[in-house]
């Protein structure tokens, strides 16, 4: 994922709820939202070129959700992809803060990212940039793009405050979580981060949904985890001129074999 918003215990309805956007080149090839045949218990889009993800469902609840760090520190030559830490999470069936202190360990062999992961009652954070941390996060509103959870990026801030309107409004509606983190409208100037990719890159990314021709927001997944076991995922695919060209929405229930709907 490249832009995320995780509210955490912050609506009555929902333990957990995340939207945010994965943002590629066109041209890398990925699998729509489904359950993995390889890897049955395992819910997410898959990168194709790699085999990864960048967000992933357990049958039991678990999430899990990765982000690049952008920097000139950032990559390492020959790392592992950081599209397999989603999976390892969801896969290994321990709690995610001992999840996330045990990752830490062995961060620096990878290419700069955040971690979140969710248990099914805690929320981790991991980052290997500028120094490998893990934090259990408490309840509350949490934004992340390409830099440390919660810097200050123009589209963190209004993705998060817009989200956040949504969730203070009562009921949730999916087509609002969407709405809210779909504005294409890049940052003024004076307000880009200096990643060190160049002011043409920097405007581009700025905007919290990316539309160009070679790199842009490829699709954008919903989660909310309800306080009674219920999981409903919806993922929006997009084409390089932004228009939606797919959408998979399934539900399922934690304590139940098989689908509510799909």
């Amino acid at each position: 994922m490249c832009l995320l918003v995780v509210a955490l215990d912050a609506h009555p309805d929902y333990r957990l709820v995340m939207v945010g956007h994965r943002d590629e080149f066109h041209a890398r090839p990925a699998a729509p939202l489904g359950w993995w045949a390889d890897e049955p218990d395992i819910l997410a889009g898959r990168d194709l070129a790699a085999g990864g993800t960048w967000l992933g469902i357990g049958r039991d609840g678990r999430v899990g959700v990765v982000t690049n760090v952008r920097g000139a520190d950032a990559l390492v030559a020959g790392a592992p992809s950081r599209g397999a830490l989603v999976p390892g999470f969801l896969s290994a069936g321990t709690p995610a803060p001992d999840h996330a202190a045990t990752l830490t360990a062995g961060s620096a062999a990878y290419s700069g990212f955040n971690l979140l992961t969710f248990d099914g009652s805690c929320l981790s954070y991991v980052t290997n940039r500028p120094v490998a941390e893990a934090e259990t996060l408490a309840a509350g509103l949490y934004g992340l793009s390409n830099a440390r959870l919660d810097s200050p990026w123009p589209k963190v801030e209004l993705a998060r405050q817009r989200v956040a309107d949504v969730l203070a409004g009562g009921r949730v509606v999916p087509e609002s979580l969407f709405a809210a983190i779909d504005d294409r409208q890049p940052a003024p100037d004076a307000e880009l981060p200096d990643t060190g990719i160049g002011l043409e890159w920097e405007r581009l990314l700025s905007a919290p949904f990316i539309v160009s021709p070679d790199y842009g927001t490829r699709c954008t997944t919903l989660v909310l985890a309800g306080r009674d076991g219920g999981i409903r995922v919806e993922e929006r695919r997009y084409s390089p001129s932004g228009e939606t060209t797919g959408r998979t929405v399934i539900a399922f229930h934690t304590s139940r074999p098989g689908y509510l709907g799909g």
